[in-house]
């Protein structure tokens, strides 16, 4: 029977991390009460494959690739809502029999995996996949959107309003920032996952998804839950504004909406990630 390892000694053993470095960043990980690896690869210490693979190793499961190369069928894809399959960063591959193959980013989340192969009768062999193979996946199959990760300093401005998305996108693009525009809160939603942007702005009410309700739904990935949310609205009380920060907006912006505030704000919510 294979040795069981920790990721840091099986990292530390192929050369990806120092001793030091690891400590360093499990440290970082217990006070954000975040997963370890998730911590590396966002910071840029292992790239999604080495951790990937570093995490098969440890679980003793096998790695695939390619995900977006392949044809899958409905009946498959069903087995595993949209919403969960972003939530817990899966993605079902086929069906043999009553043996159901999911790609999976973290090995550790045996309690989803228990109840989807009891809600389904099937059992589950798990795989390994990268994040970014699972998301674009998701996107593709799920969303009918490519996946397109922006390096460039991306603000998503979801507004039902023509005029206010013009004018935020005006307002941004001026300053030199990437700006996706969606027209309702379901939309962004599917934007957010599909092109990762740095900082939301969003719309209070809009249409199929509104602005609490999207706060909630970012709020219940651990993928997106550091994105700073900004709230447009019309001109909030001082017991208003107090519960939208209460729930976890970034900043708020009043409507009709003008370019100081806005600029402004999407620059305080840029230094906010930079310091994450």
């Amino acid at each position: 029977m294979q040795e069981w390892k920790q990721l840091g000694q099986i990292l530390i053993e192929r050369g990806i991390l120092t001793a030091t470095s690891f400590e360093r960043m499990l440290a970082i990980s217990r006070k954000d009460k975040k997963r370890i690896g998730l911590i590396l690869e966002n910071c840029g210490l292992v790239t999604g494959e080495e951790l990937a693979a570093a995490l098969a190793q440890q679980f003793g499961l096998k790695v695939i690739t390619n995900l977006t190369s392949y044809a899958y069928s409905p009946q498959v894809l069903d087995l595993v809502p949209s919403d969960l399959a972003i939530q817990r960063l899966v993605f079902p591959l086929k069906v043999e029999g009553n043996r159901l193959l999911l790609a999976v980013a973290d090995p550790t989340e045996t309690k989803f995996v228990e109840n989807l192969a009891a809600n389904n009768g099937l059992q589950i062999t798990r795989c390994m996949a990268t994040r970014r193979e699972i998301y674009a996946a998701i996107c593709k199959y799920y969303l009918k959107q490519e996946f397109n990760e922006s390096t460039a300093e991306t603000v998503l401005v979801i507004d039902d309003e023509a005029t206010t998305q013009a004018l935020a996108q005006e307002f941004l693009t001026q300053e030199g920032y990437r700006v996706l525009v969606a027209n309702d809160g379901l939309e962004g939603f599917n934007m957010l996952i599909a092109q990762k942007p740095h900082v939301i702005i969003t719309d209070k009410v809009m249409p199929k998804l509104d602005g609490m309700r999207l706060l909630q739904s970012i709020q219940a990935i651990p993928e997106f839950q550091a994105v700073p949310v900004l709230l447009m609205s019309d001109k909030l009380t001082p017991q208003e504004e107090l519960k939208v920060f209460e729930m976890g907006f970034f900043d708020y912006i009043a409507k009709p909406i003008s370019k100081i505030p806005v600029v402004s704000r999407v620059r305080r919510a840029f230094k906010h990630c930079v310091k994450r």
